[in-house]
């Protein structure tokens, strides 16, 4: 579904908002292709913080490094609370969460059929999933 009005495919924006997500420490990071689920747009990216000044350093570095890749966003919501910041880049949504938030909504479990996007680099190791949890494999 790509709309073509970014410098860099969706793909690899959600790819780059993963990676800095953990280079910022945040834990659990997913991405999910969402695209042939969901119309309004390509990819969720998911991610936990340990609190709010974490999600909030996260959510800055992300906005920081798209914008200087030419990448804009059309929203941040959640910010001042910082239980559930939502960062929208029309093709990649990313939710970047505190452990509580996370476990309640449950975003892996409500879009279960999305498959997941390896953004990892080559020789990373990847955690397990989470136990309990309903992932697709492959």
């Amino acid at each position: 579904m790509s709309r073509g009005r970014w410098p860099i495919e969706p793909r690899d924006t959600a790819v780059a908002c993963a990676r800095i997500a953990d280079a910022k420490k945040a834990g659990d990071v997913v991405v999910l292709e969402v695209s042939k689920l969901f119309f309004l747009t390509d990819y969720f990216v998911i991610a936990t913080g340990q609190n709010s000044i974490q999600l909030q350093a996260i959510a800055d570095d992300i906005k920081g490094q798209l914008a200087q890749a030419g990448v804009r966003s059309l929203g941040r919501s959640g910010y001042e609370d910082s239980r559930w910041i939502l960062l929208d880049y029309i093709d990649v949504i990313v939710h970047l969460f505190l452990p509580e938030a996370r476990s309640y909504y449950d975003l892996e479990l409500l879009w279960g059929d999305a498959p997941r996007v390896p953004w990892q680099p080559a020789g990373a190791e990847e955690p397990p999933p989470k136990a309990g949890r309903a992932y697709p494999s492959g």
